[in-house]
């Protein structure tokens, strides 16, 4: 199996409403895109401000296998969130790793 870590700093352009959406939009990959085994994805409540580093948004994924974390990458409802950043992204961290 394998795992996907995502975080997103978003700019001065993102509403509440926006964040939200894109929340919802992430927590609908699950039982949309094959090979997904777990999904979670939330905003980020750390009282450590410092360490936060204005990362607000946080996705892990549990894929089945490498073959479903690389056909996820280009599946049309992973890029049609990917779109919906446009304007309002300032910085992704991504890590993926086999466990």
């Amino acid at each position: 199996m394998y795992e996907h870590i995502v975080v997103f700093r978003f700019n001065e352009n993102i509403t509440d409403e926006k964040e939200q959406d894109l929340l919802n939009q992430l927590k609908a990959f699950k039982g949309r895109i094959p090979g997904i085994v777990e999904l979670t994805a939330g905003i980020n409540t750390t009282g450590e401000i410092e360490a936060k580093q204005g990362y607000t948004l946080g996705l892990r994924i549990t894929f089945e296998s490498k073959q479903a974390l690389d056909h996820y990458l280009p599946h049309p409802i992973h890029q049609e969130f990917i779109s919906s950043l446009h304007g309002v992204i300032d910085n992704v961290v991504v890590m993926d790793y086999e466990i």
